[in-house]
């Protein structure tokens, strides 16, 4: 009797907390009565919150008293109600949600625009679900129709035959440069696009329209967003931190972020054992005032600094067949120190002085400062192994197959300033869309180049024939160059009942090549069936690009005067469609393509080093088929597979070689079409998302890419002497997720709820089956004289941990 009456005293404080809550149970519908799911139920002045389920359904256990309700869902507006709770008393609510008309009528006009306009439009959130190595921006465009796959540690991408040069981006309507001297995936830090700031982004792989700039394959097109509450984004992880602040006090609204990568982690998984010291920082602003109702000023900050320093030691690498397996050992003395600095700053002037006019003035300034310091030696020895496993020897040495060693040395510096100012005017007038402008850019640009390499294939058992001792490059100039660029366009954008139009004209002027060029494009869209939300479209138009730098440059470090700018004619025929199907929204896309390719700068391709033959022209072109479907296979989980086929090729003018017979004639061969280095034919990706179905707040993310072998060959030969293979790219990334403030989530930690709105863990692995992904080859020859390509490769498997919280 004693314990009974001790137990009841320690129920009694449990008990009357327990009846002083009150429960809240809820309905949340739409105008037409039904039910809406995902609604944000939240508390004011409480940690108490709640989302509805599929019924619309929610439950509260609340603190008798008055209580301040909130009802947030994207796409219908904010609704706040008040209750009186009284004890012992049960709640039943029901709540009606009005459509964001305004909202949804933006975002309706904006994904018609994008549409007409052969833009692709996707959700820059998925970045964060995304497992990838490299954390940048750009990896989420690896999921999109025409952009190829090689390589998993670069924000470099090139699309439909085009390479890593010819792609423009775009921060809020300002042309961004990427580093210029990166040659691999180590060395490249954080990309200029930080993705907790991006707000709206649109893409197209070809065929877009005249007021974007003058490149020859794609446009990226990003803008931060401005928010009217203050958030906080903090993200730790073992590649590095991130931090995000985004507030509006009163007509002033900001957005500051800060990263830093440390892969070391990743890069130690590389087959080159050392000392790896990456030091990667980004600083960022995004500043807004309004002045007035009609006048307003932006400013862009940015302070991108890359630092990479390794000291190597050794290498060990096997390659072959299963009937003849190589390996080259390496030992290293000597390091290399790289840094990479880029500061941006912008300012934009907006008046509107009506609805129908808006008048801009964005000028920009890029300093860009670059150097690269190494000066590393390799002695190696190249072994034929033995793997018969019936042989006692096996794993033995069957046979050396050479001795050798390798030096590269560098000491360069490039500084490129760029300054621009370019005024913009947009006119709306009833169904017609007007925009042009007006641009001018200057490019000054300093490049101290002084390096030197050295392969001594086999060159301690075969004698030097020559009488002087050779390196295999050697390079000691400085160049200094500056241009003036003029440009401007004019764009009209009109619907015809079921056509839309877009059509418009863009000319340039450079002082260094003395180029004037129009620049005609036009894209027509069509819709059939207003009740079936099917468009078709077909672009085309002129894409001249002006070189910058690295197409002037020779092999030998001098600056080709006569180099002219590159040009590429579209035929885009694409359509979209937009359907129920599998319970949920899909979405189709389908683009053929052909590309007339006119007075091009050969190149070749080194990891990430873009080499460029400036003495030398082509011509060529590049055709395929994209195909994607995307949508929410799971609700409130985007997911998206594509399939890309293309075949781009090239005819250098005057490449012809005289050779000789078996029986000594001389023979002119002319080589005639070759395939670009780019030339990649298949491509395919897939970004899966899905819940665990026990445990539904466990998301789980599927990253596969696959594209098919690339064309390689020899350095110091000429471009028709590349037909050996770099294999196909595969790779499989697997991540899992747990938002532990989920509202669907059994237990939420009191603190972090009190402080927080969510607190994700990411748990992923990289390179999920371990496969050797080769970006480039080491040349040598064996003691037979025979040339060897020694695979260099890309990063193994690797866990990854990081937190993400929003507060």
């Amino acid at each position: 009797m004693l314990r009974k009456l001790i137990l009841l005293f320690l129920c009694i404080p449990f008990l009357v907390v327990a009846q002083n809550k009150v429960k809240v149970q809820g309905l949340v519908v739409n105008e037409n009565k039904e039910p809406i799911a995902n609604v944000i139920v939240k508390v004011q002045s409480s940690n108490a919150s709640a989302k509805t389920d599929s019924l619309g359904q929610y439950t509260l256990l609340l603190s008798a008293g008055n209580r301040i309700v909130n009802f947030k869902l994207l796409g219908y507006v904010f609704k706040t109600i008040e209750v009186k709770l009284l004890i012992g008393q049960n709640i039943n609510l029901e709540t009606v949600l009005r459509k964001d008309v305004k909202l949804l009528e933006e975002v309706k006009v904006e994904d018609k625009v994008s549409r007409n306009q052969n833009m692709v439009r996707f959700n820059p959130k998925l970045l964060g679900q995304l497992p990838n190595v490299s954390g940048s921006f750009e990896s989420i465009l690896k999921q999109l129709p025409g952009v190829s796959v090689n390589n998993e540690l670069s924000s470099q991408y090139s699309v439909r035959g085009g390479n890593f040069d010819e792609n423009l981006i775009y921060i809020n309507d300002i042309e961004i440069y990427k580093p210029f001297l990166v040659r691999n995936g180590q060395q490249e830090g954080l990309s200029l696009i930080n993705p907790d700031m991006v707000g709206n982004v649109k893409f197209s792989a070809g065929g877009f329209s005249a007021r974007y700039g003058d490149k020859m394959s794609s446009v990226l097109d990003v803008q931060y967003k401005n928010t009217d509450t203050a958030k906080y984004l903090i993200g730790v992880g073992t590649n590095g931190v991130s931090a995000t602040v985004l507030s509006a006090p009163g007509k002033f609204k900001y957005a500051f972020g800060f990263r830093q990568k440390q892969n070391k982690f990743i890069l130690n998984s590389q087959p080159v054992v050392g000392i790896y010291d990456p030091q990667f920082y980004d600083f960022q602003s995004f500043l807004s005032f309004d002045v007035s109702k009609k006048f307003s000023i932006q400013t862009l900050g940015i302070y991108n600094t890359s630092r990479f320093g390794i000291i190597p030691q050794s290498q060990s690498t096997e390659f072959g067949t299963l009937q003849q397996v190589l390996r080259l050992k390496v030992n290293y003395e000597g390091q290399e120190i790289d840094s990479y600095n880029n500061v941006v700053g912008a300012v934009t002037l907006n008046y509107k002085p009506n609805s129908n006019l808006n008048l801009k003035w964005i000028n920009s300034a890029f300093f860009i400062t670059e150097k690269e310091n190494f000066d590393i030696y390799g002695s190696y020895v190249f072994d034929e192994i033995n793997k018969d496993f019936d042989d006692a020897n096996f794993g033995q040495v069957r046979a050396n197959r050479g001795i050798g060693a390798y030096q590269n040395y560098g000491r360069n510096q490039l500084e490129v300033d760029v300054y621009s100012s370019e005024f913009r005017a947009l006119y709306n007038h009833k169904k017609s869309f007007w925009e042009g402008g007006f641009r001018f850019q200057k490019d000054a640009i300093t490049d101290r180049l002084k390096e030197f390499s050295l392969t001594d294939s086999a060159g301690f058992i075969l004698p030097n024939n020559g009488p002087d001792f050779q390196l295999t490059e050697s390079v000691d100039t400085q160049n200094q160059v500056t241009a003036f660029r003029y440009s401007g366009f004019l764009e009209n954008t009109t619907d015809f009942g079921k056509f839309n139009l877009t059509s418009g004209l863009r000319a340039y002027y450079n002082t260094f090549t003395n180029e004037f060029i129009p620049s005609p494009r036009a894209i027509l869209s069509y819709k059939p069936n207003p009740d079936k939300d099917l468009i078709y479209r077909f672009s085309s138009g002129l894409y001249a690009q002006q070189p910058f730098y690295r197409e002037m440059r020779l092999f030998n470090g001098s600056v080709y005067q006569q180099t002219k700018s590159q040009k590429s004619i579209h035929f885009v025929a694409s359509s979209d469609y937009k359907f129920k199907g599998l319970g949920t929204n899909l979405k189709f896309s389908v683009e053929a393509y052909y590309k007339i390719l006119n007075d091009l700068v050969p190149y070749k391709i080194e990891n990430l080093r873009i080499r460029y033959y400036a003495n030398q022209l082509a011509n060529g072109y590049a055709t395929g088929l994209d195909m994607r479907i995307n949508g929410e296979f799971i609700e409130g989980l985007e997911s998206s597979f594509r399939l890309s086929l293309m075949k781009t090729a090239e005819d250098i003018v005057g490449d012809s070689k005289i050779v000789n017979d078996a029986n000594g004639n001389q023979t002119t061969i002319y080589p005639g079409f070759i395939k670009r280095p780019t030339d990649q034919r298949i491509n395919f990706s897939a970004f899966f998302q899905d819940k665990l179905l026990k445990s539904p707040t466990y998301k789980v993310h599927l990253n596969l890419l696959y594209g098919s072998a690339l064309p390689v060959g020899p350095p110091k030969t000429q471009r028709s002497d590349d037909v050996f293979k770099i294999p196909a790219y595969r790779r499989l990334d697997f991540g899992f997720s747990k938002n532990i403030l989920d509202p669907n989530s059994r237990h939420q930690p009191k603190l972090f709820k009190k402080y927080l709105d969510s607190f994700i863990i990411y748990a992923e692995l990289f390179n999920v089956l371990n496969l050797n992904n080769t970006v480039s080859y080491l040349w040598i020859a064996d003691v037979d004289n025979n040339q060897y390509a020694i695979p260099n490769f890309l990063t193994a498997r690797q866990l990854n941990v990081r937190i993400i919280a929003k507060f």
